[in-house]
């Protein structure tokens, strides 16, 4: 089931507007897709962050524009100014329900690797995959249990199940997790100066000696 999220038509779209519009908590979005005329729209910033921030980036939103029929979309793009961590913009790509659709999809890695209780590094070098479904099967995370893996075990995108109503489109030698050996510490280096005589402070050397004694003389 999508989540409907209100959209309002932007017809005005002086600058002025636009700044008057981020300040009443709105950014300025386009609704385009394939055979698709683009319209500019109006969409609450707290709005679409609460949708996505619960529902996953992949999630189906029922855009619902006033004027317009309701359309099924999800958030394709958006952009975020970087002094204020705030949504400046978003675009909205219109989806045909009957057909697949290549996106990407979180990973979740699940429970304890048993070489990490060893000293073992778990690593994950891929945090996304690529997967290939119709708009309602595209899962919010791929999760994949690591709880098994000992010291020198990896998963690969291969490994995963195949009872699954989408299809990864990854290359199946990818690793998604690995749990490393402990780095060893490097051992402390000798101290070469351990060896060396100390010097003798109140020690007088022979040339020393022989002035003091030719001033005595």
């Amino acid at each position: 089931m999508a989540i409907t999220l209100k959209a309002n038509q932007r017809q005005n779209l002086k600058q002025s507007v636009t700044r008057e519009l981020r300040l009443e908590g709105n950014i300025p979005s386009v609704v385009y897709g394939k055979d698709k005329e683009p319209i500019t729209v109006a969409v609450n910033s707290i709005e679409l962050l609460k949708t996505v921030r619960d529902e996953g980036k992949n999630a189906i939103i029922s855009l619902d524009i006033d004027g317009k029929d309701t359309v099924d979309v999800m958030l394709h793009e958006y952009q975020v100014d970087p002094l204020k961590d705030e949504l400046i913009h978003a675009d909205f790509y219109v989806v045909n329900m009957s057909e697949e659709m290549d996106v990407e999809v979180p990973v979740h890695l699940e429970g304890e690797a048993a070489g990490s209780k060893e000293g073992g590094v778990v690593q994950q070098p891929l945090y996304d995959l690529a997967v290939r479904a119709k708009p309602r099967d595209i899962p919010e995370e791929i999760v994949v249990d690591i709880s098994e893996l000992n010291i020198g075990d990896s998963i690969m995108v291969g490994d995963l199940k195949e009872s699954r109503n989408y299809e990864i489109t990854e290359d199946e030698n990818t690793t998604i997790v690995s749990v490393t050996p402990p780095e060893e510490m490097p051992e402390d280096e000798p101290d070469t100066d351990s060896d060396a005589e100390p010097e003798v402070i109140n020690e007088k050397s022979e040339d020393a000696e022989e002035d003091s004694e030719e001033k005595e003389q």
